[in-house]
Protein backbone atom coordinates (compact mmCIF):
# COMPACT_ATOMS: atom_id res chain seq x y z
CA UNK A 1 0.00 0.00 0.00
CA UNK A 2 1.05 3.59 -0.61
CA UNK A 3 0.92 6.37 1.94
CA UNK A 4 -2.75 7.25 1.46
CA UNK A 5 -3.72 10.76 0.43
CA UNK A 6 -6.71 9.90 -1.71
CA UNK A 7 -8.01 11.63 -4.78
CA UNK A 8 -6.33 14.97 -5.51
CA UNK A 9 -8.72 15.93 -8.32
CA UNK A 10 -10.09 19.44 -7.81
CA UNK A 11 -7.73 20.12 -4.90
CA UNK A 12 -4.75 22.49 -4.83
CA UNK A 13 -1.61 20.75 -6.01
CA UNK A 14 0.60 19.95 -2.99
CA UNK A 15 3.24 22.65 -2.90
CA UNK A 16 6.87 22.02 -2.02
CA UNK A 17 10.29 23.61 -1.94
CA UNK A 18 13.23 21.29 -2.66
CA UNK A 19 16.52 21.14 -4.58
CA UNK A 20 16.18 20.63 -8.34
CA UNK A 21 18.42 20.26 -11.36
CA UNK A 22 17.15 22.72 -13.95
CA UNK A 23 17.14 22.33 -17.72
CA UNK A 24 20.50 24.08 -18.04
CA UNK A 25 22.02 21.77 -15.38
CA UNK A 26 22.14 24.54 -12.78
CA UNK A 27 21.06 23.60 -9.24
CA UNK A 28 18.15 25.48 -7.68
CA UNK A 29 18.41 24.67 -3.97
CA UNK A 30 15.03 26.28 -3.30
CA UNK A 31 12.90 25.18 -6.24
CA UNK A 32 9.24 25.94 -5.43
CA UNK A 33 6.51 24.28 -7.45
CA UNK A 34 3.83 26.97 -7.29
CA UNK A 35 6.31 29.75 -8.02
CA UNK A 36 7.62 27.79 -11.00
CA UNK A 37 4.17 27.09 -12.44
CA UNK A 38 3.03 30.69 -11.81
CA UNK A 39 -0.28 30.53 -13.65
CA UNK A 40 0.75 28.02 -16.33
CA UNK A 41 -0.59 24.55 -16.85
CA UNK A 42 1.71 22.01 -15.21
CA UNK A 43 2.48 18.32 -15.51
CA UNK A 44 4.14 16.92 -12.38
CA UNK A 45 5.35 13.36 -12.78
CA UNK A 46 7.03 10.95 -10.38
CA UNK A 47 9.31 8.06 -11.26
CA UNK A 48 10.92 5.49 -8.93
CA UNK A 49 14.70 5.90 -9.25
CA UNK A 50 17.56 7.27 -11.31
CA UNK A 51 19.74 4.84 -13.27
CA UNK A 52 16.95 2.26 -13.61
CA UNK A 53 15.10 0.71 -16.53
CA UNK A 54 11.62 1.94 -17.46
CA UNK A 55 12.37 5.38 -15.98
CA UNK A 56 14.76 6.69 -18.65
CA UNK A 57 12.33 5.74 -21.41
CA UNK A 58 9.60 7.76 -19.73
CA UNK A 59 11.82 10.74 -18.98
CA UNK A 60 13.11 10.86 -22.55
CA UNK A 61 9.55 10.51 -23.87
CA UNK A 62 8.58 13.63 -21.90
CA UNK A 63 11.72 15.47 -23.04
CA UNK A 64 11.16 14.62 -26.71
CA UNK A 65 7.73 16.27 -26.45
CA UNK A 66 8.85 19.41 -24.63
CA UNK A 67 8.23 21.61 -27.68
CA UNK A 68 4.64 20.36 -27.70
CA UNK A 69 4.19 20.91 -23.95
CA UNK A 70 5.67 24.40 -24.24
CA UNK A 71 3.44 25.28 -27.20
CA UNK A 72 0.43 24.31 -25.09
CA UNK A 73 1.60 26.50 -22.20
CA UNK A 74 2.37 23.53 -19.96
CA UNK A 75 5.47 23.27 -17.76
CA UNK A 76 6.82 19.81 -16.89
CA UNK A 77 8.41 18.83 -13.57
CA UNK A 78 9.95 15.41 -12.76
CA UNK A 79 10.43 14.09 -9.22
CA UNK A 80 12.11 11.08 -7.63
CA UNK A 81 13.56 10.21 -4.23
CA UNK A 82 17.14 10.54 -5.55
CA UNK A 83 19.41 13.48 -4.73
CA UNK A 84 19.93 16.37 -7.11
CA UNK A 85 23.56 15.22 -7.41
CA UNK A 86 22.39 11.85 -8.74
CA UNK A 87 19.95 13.60 -11.11
CA UNK A 88 22.82 15.67 -12.48
CA UNK A 89 25.09 12.63 -12.87
CA UNK A 90 22.33 10.82 -14.78
CA UNK A 91 21.83 13.82 -17.06
CA UNK A 92 25.58 13.88 -17.76
CA UNK A 93 25.56 10.19 -18.72
CA UNK A 94 25.10 9.65 -22.49
CA UNK A 95 21.82 8.11 -23.62
CA UNK A 96 23.73 5.24 -25.28
CA UNK A 97 25.08 4.36 -21.83
CA UNK A 98 21.71 4.41 -20.08
CA UNK A 99 21.73 8.12 -19.25
CA UNK A 100 19.38 10.95 -20.06
CA UNK A 101 21.43 13.62 -21.75
CA UNK A 102 20.37 17.21 -21.20
CA UNK A 103 16.63 16.91 -20.57
CA UNK A 104 15.00 20.34 -20.46
CA UNK A 105 12.65 20.21 -17.45
CA UNK A 106 13.44 20.47 -13.72
CA UNK A 107 14.27 17.24 -11.93
CA UNK A 108 13.38 17.58 -8.25
CA UNK A 109 15.16 15.74 -5.42
CA UNK A 110 12.72 14.27 -2.88
CA UNK A 111 15.26 12.80 -0.45
CA UNK A 112 12.89 13.26 2.51
CA UNK A 113 10.14 11.51 0.51
CA UNK A 114 7.70 14.12 1.83
CA UNK A 115 6.71 15.22 -1.68
CA UNK A 116 5.82 11.68 -2.78
CA UNK A 117 3.84 11.26 0.45
CA UNK A 118 1.92 14.48 -0.16
CA UNK A 119 0.89 13.24 -3.62
CA UNK A 120 -0.02 9.78 -2.31
CA UNK A 121 2.45 7.86 -4.49
CA UNK A 122 5.09 6.69 -1.99
CA UNK A 123 5.50 2.93 -1.67
CA UNK A 124 6.57 1.26 1.61
CA UNK A 125 9.88 0.37 -0.04
CA UNK A 126 10.70 4.06 -0.28
CA UNK A 127 10.21 4.81 -3.98
CA UNK A 128 7.34 6.50 -5.81
CA UNK A 129 4.86 4.94 -8.17
CA UNK A 130 4.65 6.34 -11.70
CA UNK A 131 2.22 9.15 -10.90
CA UNK A 132 1.35 12.01 -13.27
CA UNK A 133 -0.66 15.04 -12.17
CA UNK A 134 -2.06 17.71 -14.51
CA UNK A 135 -2.39 21.11 -12.84
CA UNK A 136 -4.60 23.92 -14.14
CA UNK A 137 -3.71 27.61 -14.27
CA UNK A 138 -5.25 28.16 -10.84
CA UNK A 139 -3.00 25.52 -9.30
CA UNK A 140 -5.59 22.75 -8.93
CA UNK A 141 -5.14 19.10 -9.95
CA UNK A 142 -7.48 18.24 -12.83
CA UNK A 143 -6.18 14.86 -13.96
CA UNK A 144 -4.10 12.15 -12.34
CA UNK A 145 -2.91 8.72 -13.39
CA UNK A 146 -0.80 6.36 -11.29
CA UNK A 147 0.90 3.30 -12.75
CA UNK A 148 2.56 0.42 -10.95
CA UNK A 149 6.34 0.19 -11.33
CA UNK A 150 6.51 -2.15 -14.38
CA UNK A 151 4.03 -0.12 -16.45
CA UNK A 152 5.41 2.79 -18.47
CA UNK A 153 3.17 5.77 -19.21
CA UNK A 154 1.89 7.10 -22.54
CA UNK A 155 3.13 10.71 -22.71
CA UNK A 156 0.97 11.42 -25.76
CA UNK A 157 -2.03 10.81 -23.51
CA UNK A 158 -0.67 13.43 -21.11
CA UNK A 159 -0.51 15.88 -24.02
CA UNK A 160 -4.08 15.00 -25.00
CA UNK A 161 -5.21 15.78 -21.47
CA UNK A 162 -3.51 19.20 -21.63
CA UNK A 163 -5.41 19.85 -24.88
CA UNK A 164 -8.67 18.73 -23.33
CA UNK A 165 -8.26 20.95 -20.29
CA UNK A 166 -7.31 23.95 -22.44
CA UNK A 167 -10.31 23.32 -24.72
CA UNK A 168 -12.67 23.16 -21.75
CA UNK A 169 -11.17 26.32 -20.26
CA UNK A 170 -11.53 28.17 -23.57
CA UNK A 171 -14.96 26.97 -24.68
CA UNK A 172 -16.76 25.64 -21.61
CA UNK A 173 -17.67 22.46 -23.45
CA UNK A 174 -16.77 18.99 -22.21
CA UNK A 175 -14.55 16.49 -24.03
CA UNK A 176 -16.08 13.12 -24.93
CA UNK A 177 -14.26 9.80 -25.09
CA UNK A 178 -11.14 9.85 -27.23
CA UNK A 179 -11.45 13.59 -27.95
CA UNK A 180 -8.45 15.11 -29.75
CA UNK A 181 -7.46 18.69 -30.48
CA UNK A 182 -9.43 20.03 -33.43
CA UNK A 183 -12.48 17.86 -32.81
CA UNK A 184 -15.87 19.01 -31.58
CA UNK A 185 -16.68 19.12 -27.91
CA UNK A 186 -20.00 18.46 -26.24
CA UNK A 187 -22.38 20.80 -24.46
CA UNK A 188 -23.02 19.38 -20.99
CA UNK A 189 -26.79 19.17 -21.35
CA UNK A 190 -29.14 16.34 -22.39
CA UNK A 191 -29.62 18.14 -25.69
CA UNK A 192 -25.88 18.52 -26.15
CA UNK A 193 -25.29 14.82 -25.51
CA UNK A 194 -28.03 13.88 -27.99
CA UNK A 195 -26.63 16.20 -30.65
CA UNK A 196 -23.11 14.89 -30.23
CA UNK A 197 -24.09 11.23 -30.22
CA UNK A 198 -26.34 11.61 -33.25
CA UNK A 199 -23.25 12.58 -35.25
CA UNK A 200 -20.50 10.64 -33.53
CA UNK A 201 -21.81 7.52 -31.76
CA UNK A 202 -20.55 5.15 -34.46
CA UNK A 203 -17.04 6.58 -34.17
CA UNK A 204 -16.68 5.92 -30.44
Amino acid sequence: MTDSVGNLIGKPVPDFTAPAVMGDNSIDEGFNLKSYLAGSYGLVFFYPLDFTFVCPSEILAHDHRMDAFTAKGCKVVAISVDSHFTHLAWKKTPVAEGGLGNVQFPMVADLTKDIAKSFGVLLPGGVALRGSFLVDKEGNVRHQVINDLPLGRNVDESLRMVDALAFHDAHGEVCPAGWKEGEKGMTATPEGVAAYLSENADKL
